[in-house]
């Protein structure tokens, strides 16, 4: 870090330092970190999305078993979760059927749930996992 009127020549390390520090390439996952990222992709199911996608954007170079189990995650939980969200709003705004929506936001939540479970446990173990109903968006 540099300041104001500093002479570079003075300090040096301090500049070579910031241009390694910047430069720096993530490290490939373990083994087993490749595996949890994929576990906890899955896991994050139960959360909607989010979990999935974020794990996917951040991994998805480091970890091979990684990329693959967040992005069949991914795949997975996105049309649910934006069903569960529309079904929320117009449980919301709809009068008279607003239960009936409300009901369905937690049976998606339910099926989401589940599925994240199962498919968690079979990533836990090493093996790869398909959900029986998947649009496969992204590729």
């Amino acid at each position: 870090m540099s300041f104001p009127g500093e002479d570079r020549s003075r300090h040096p390390e301090r500049h070579t330092q910031q241009f390694q520090a910047a430069s720096a390439q993530a490290q490939p996952l373990t083994a087993a970190e490749d595996k949890q990222f994929a576990f906890l992709a899955h896991c994050g199911g139960i959360l909607g999305c989010i979990p999935a996608l974020l794990i996917y954007l951040i991994f998805k170079d480091r970890g091979p078993f990684t990329a693959q189990e967040s992005k069949e995650a991914l795949n997975f939980t996105l049309p649910p979760t934006i069903l569960a969200l529309v079904a929320n709003v117009l449980a919301l705004v709809v009068p008279g059927f607003g239960s009936i929506f409300a009901i369905l936001a937690v049976v998606i939540w339910v099926f989401l749930t589940v599925y994240s479970v199962i498919a968690a446990v079979q990533v836990n173990k090493g093996n790869p996992f398909r959900y029986p109903l998947n649009l496969r968006l992204i590729r």
